[in-house]
């Protein structure tokens, strides 16, 4: 939970550094207010739809927002280097553009 605390806070303080309201962003977004207000303040679990909507209303890269990716991203990651470790494991020749 506390990383979309971080998310809502984040797509606040961008959204207000760009003199945008939270009626403009629900507007926008084709949600009510309170439903925009959700998101902020982390009422709501931010999907990638959301997040990617937010972004380009922002014109800031999902990232900018959040690192929803750390959950998937180190898995990923995790994945990526099992993947090697057994590729070398096996006898497979890794590529030196995987290295």
């Amino acid at each position: 939970m506390k990383e979309l605390n971080i998310c809502g806070q984040n797509i606040r303080k961008i959204r207000r550094s760009r003199d945008l309201t939270q009626e403009y962003m629900a507007f926008e977004m084709g949600i009510s207010q309170k439903a925009y207000s959700d998101i902020e303040n982390s009422k709501v679990k931010i999907n990638l739809e959301i997040l990617t909507k937010i972004s380009d209303i922002l014109e800031i890269k999902p990232s900018d927002i959040c690192s929803i990716s750390h959950k998937c991203g180190n898995d990923f990651e995790d994945k990526y280097h099992d993947l090697v470790a057994y590729m070398k494991k096996s006898g497979i020749e890794v590529p030196k553009e995987l290295l």
